[in-house]
């Protein structure tokens, strides 16, 4: 269990620092956590970006 926090916490930091990591995204044990971290990573950056479209859209 702990594995696969630790690698869906790596995918996300990953994602929200830009780069992924193919070889931790490919590993058998935890790559699907590190892909959903991932994932979940990016989703966040595309809301954080739709929120400063949306304000400066009001402006």
């Amino acid at each position: 269990m702990d594995d696969a926090l630790l690698a869906y916490d790596a995918g996300r930091v990953d994602a929200l620092a830009g780069r992924r990591d193919a070889t931790k995204a490919k590993d058998p044990a935890t790559g699907a956590d590190y892909r959903m971290g991932f994932l979940d990573g990016r989703i966040e950056i595309f809301r954080m970006f739709a929120g400063v479209r949306e304000i400066l859209d009001e402006s």
